[in-house]
């Protein structure tokens, strides 16, 4: 394989990679791909062969293809970076190569990263493996102490006045690669040394007559004033990088070290403009492989999700069609059954894209004060059955406990997953106790956490005693998709749903839990100063209506014939408008409207400024709201005035039948 085959790994036709592979083949950076726990060479770019002396070490291993480095514990190194999966940063590390053409050594100085990938699966698979070779600069870097420490000792009893021409005529002032000068109050070298020119172009004469701010990148001149005027006073400036301009035009980037002594700052200068490049080209290369990891992650999420719906399609399908033909042939007998399984695979992917859109934080929630107590003790029973008599139910709810701002059947549905997530981790048995607790969370804790805001919380903790979780799969608990349960059992969107719908209610989730030592789940939940909401008590029979009037605006066809027929089934009056130009025609006209229902997202005219254009026209009217996903319309409390309500798609006949009698009869 020639040097310009090394990046043939990659699937031709794509473009991000194909990009990573030129830019790969054309870094100044020496880069390796090592795959495997053997660490096999798999990819090489030209710098690389040049710094191992142009070796062929595609398909062996690093052992096979450069044994001295065995002696020298960067195998060793590579075992533990590919087992631990943490990446390891090398400053200015020796490294000695054996040159094949005579056996001579070659010493060489590197810094270098060895960065895990990791597979989708996240164990990690391969290193990658990117530096410089500064041999050069350590070398330079040691000549300069060198020189400086013989220049100091030259210079210990004279006066800094006579400094300037001692250093004129001294080898270090002649030889250095660095810039050097003196630097006066008003921002003129007043002495420059030969590296000027070599650098930059620039002769002592030119270095005198300009100004350092004629010199700078237009863009560095303000904070290069700022740490000019500090340095006058005294403080010294240290690795001060700013850009100057070379004679041609260009400019090159120059650290600099100043100390101010003498009405004067004395100066030495490096280039570091290779250094900036190199660190360009490392920040792009770290990018595509955060592109390429991205890929993976929405590849495992797009194929669990397609699989599970599927599943359900499936399902749903299959049972109305077997209803279909069971109607042609005239046979009722399992017709109930069919529709029953139907409408169970129906439930069970509205409830997967809840999760989807809660691990998404894009699910429209009902936020409202809630008292947590009252929503566990109304789940014990459930909780029971769910758990079986083999597990022992324990909940243990603080009193005064303040009101929380939530969704009630999220909370639910929380705690529900929760208990059911432990079940499953006490096979044989156990305890699950569920605690509530006021808490407030300080700046210190907040600082160790992203995403929470310090402030008084409830929190709802769910422990279990059961088989607990590894390290490696606590950091993944709530990635979408992934479970460790068996296939058929598990979604793997529970916690991430949890923890999503955490997120969106401007709460926060912590999972604590060790091998053989059980789980602890905690759910904070900000509190909230008015008092908790009444639950609402459903009755067994639909509540009907008294004739009232319903202006139903829909722009999906089937869903708004299903609202007007159930509504109508129920005893109301329906207007029905498709968008919210024909509805507000309707609003326009003299004919009573008791209640406005229209989806969130609608041609044209969206359903929120539908509602202020109605109650423009009409001011008291009330409107519920239908939204199957709204950017904006996911925290209710954020998206909804008085007399306005949300109900989220999917819904059942009667959670419509609820809603609806309950806005119309409030006052």
């Amino acid at each position: 394989m020639t040097d310009h085959d090394h990046s043939l790994v990659f699937q031709e036709g794509d473009q991000e990679l194909q990009r990573f592979r030129d830019m790969f083949a054309q870094s100044q950076s020496f880069s390796a791909l090592l795959q495997g726990p053997e660490h096999r060479f798999v990819m090489v770019n030209p710098a690389y062969l040049q710094l191992i002396g142009h070796r062929d070490v595609i398909g062996l291993t690093v052992r096979e293809a450069v044994p001295e480095v065995e002696s020298q514990g960067f195998l060793e190194l590579l075992d533990s970076v590919f087992s631990s999966g943490k990446p390891f940063v090398g400053k200015d590390v020796k490294i000695v190569f054996r040159r094949a053409a005579d056996g001579s050594e070659d010493t060489r100085r590197v810094d270098f990263v060895y960065q895990p990938i990791r597979g989708a699966s996240g164990e990690v698979t391969s290193i990658f493996v990117q530096g410089s070779d500064v041999t050069e600069r350590h070398a330079t870097e040691e000549a300069l102490r060198v020189s400086e420490g013989r220049l100091r000792e030259l210079n210990a009893d004279l006066e800094r006045r006579v400094i300037e021409r001692a250093q004129a005529r001294s080898l270090t002032w002649q030889l250095s690669p660095d810039l050097l000068g003196a630097l006066n109050s008003k921002g003129y070298f007043e002495t420059s040394n030969p590296a000027w020119q070599t650098v930059l172009g620039w002769s002592e004469a030119e270095v005198a007559s300009m100004s350092i701010f004629e010199l700078l990148h237009p863009d560095d001149v303000e904070h290069t004033r700022a740490g000019f005027e500090l340095t006058l006073v005294g403080q010294p400036a240290i690795r001060f990088a700013n850009r100057y301009r070379c004679k041609d035009g260009s400019y090159r980037w120059i650290s600099w070290v100043g100390i101010q002594e003498d009405n004067f700052v004395y100066c030495t200068g490096r280039d570091i403009t290779a250094e900036r490049a190199a660190e360009a080209e490392l920040l792009v290369t770290q990018e595509a492989l955060r592109q390429a990891q991205k890929i993976e992650a929405i590849g495992q999420l797009t194929g669990g999700i397609a699989h599970d719906f599927n599943n359900l399609l499936t399902g749903i399908l299959g049972s109305l069609d077997l209803v279909r033909r069971r109607i042609v042939a005239h046979k009722f007998d399992d017709v109930a059954v069919l529709m029953n399984a139907a409408s169970n695979s129906a439930k069970s992917a509205a409830a997967l894209t809840h999760r989807l859109l809660a691990f998404a934080r894009r699910q429209s929630l009902d936020s409202r004060p809630n008292n947590l107590n009252r929503l566990i003790a109304g789940m014990e029973d459930l909780l029971k059955r769910t758990l079986g008599e083999h597990i022992e139910l324990q909940c243990v709810l603080a009193a005064d406990l303040w009101t929380a701002l939530t969704d009630a059947n999220q909370i639910e549905s929380a705690v529900l997953n929760l208990a059911i997530n432990a079940r499953d981790a006490m096979p044989t048995g156990g305890q699950l106790t569920i605690e509530t607790k006021n808490v407030q969370l300080d700046e210190a804790y907040v600082s160790l956490h992203e995403e929470v805001r310090p402030g008084d919380y409830v929190a709802i903790i769910v422990s279990d005693t059961g088989v607990g979780m590894s390290p490696e799969v606590l950091a993944k608990a709530v990635d979408p998709f992934f479970t460790t349960k068996p296939p058929g059992e598990g979604t793997g969107l529970g916690l991430s749903g949890i923890y999503g719908f955490a997120k969106q209610s401007r709460g926060h989730l912590r999972i604590c839990s060790e091998l053989g030592a059980g789980t602890t789940v905690k759910l904070y939940l900000p509190r909230v100063l008015q008092s908790a909401v009444d639950l609402a008590v459903m009755s067994k029979t639909p509540p009907r209506g008294q004739g009232e009037t319903i202006l139903v605006v829909e722009d999906d066809t089937t869903v708004r014939l299903v609202i007007i027929d159930s509504l109508k089934d129920l005893g109301y009056k329906i207007l029905g408008a498709s968008d919210a130009r024909d509805a507000i025609s309707l609003l326009c006209t003299s004919q009573h409207i008791d209640l406005l229902i229209s989806d969130v997202v609608l041609p044209h005219v969206n359903g929120r400024k539908l509602a202020q254009t109605a109650r423009s026209l009409r001011a008291n009217l009330k409107v519920l709201f239908v939204s199957g996903y709204a950017e904006n319309a996911t925290v209710g409390g954020d998206f909804l005035d008085p007399g306005m309500d949300m109900l989220t798609k999917p819904f059942t006949f009667d959670a419509l039948a609820a809603k609806v009698h309950a806005m119309i009869k409030s006052s």
